[in-house]
């Protein structure tokens, strides 16, 4: 049976510490940290942000549901699920999965270093203020 787009909003806002804002032209979930799925304004599919491992794992389990998003987002993570052809216990199992992964803390960028620690002052006279 298909899911209905007031039933997909139903389930992620369900999940802890969730709301809804408007992106671009589409309903976006998130934890206060960070997106975590879309609904297109028409209802049609609802995407998620996995990483590639998760990606591929939802990907074999409902091939006919569920795909990476065409391009470069799809080799980012970015990742489509037909609300017609999905079922209820997969997208639920989805967005419960793509809700945690926007609740983790942030990790630190590849590449970026550690904030500087601060200089000691070499030891001499305290200046007069």
């Amino acid at each position: 049976m298909p899911v209905t787009p007031a039933r997909a909003r139903k389930l992620a806002l369900s999940l802890e510490n969730t709301s809804e804002t408007p992106h671009f032209d589409r309903a976006a979930f998130r934890t206060p940290r960070k997106i975590f799925a879309t609904l297109a304004n028409n209802g049609a599919d609802l995407n998620f942000i996995f990483d590639q491992a998760l990606q591929e794992f939802y990907c074999e389990q409902a091939p006919e549901a569920i795909a990476p998003v065409p391009g470069g987002w799809g080799r980012m993570g970015y990742t489509t699920v037909s609300l017609r052809a999905v079922s209820e216990e997969d997208l639920t199992r989805a967005l419960k999965e793509a809700h945690a992964r926007a609740s983790e803390p942030a990790r630190p960028r590849a590449g970026a270093s550690a904030p500087a620690k601060p200089r000691a002052r070499a030891p001499g006279p305290a200046k007069p203020r």
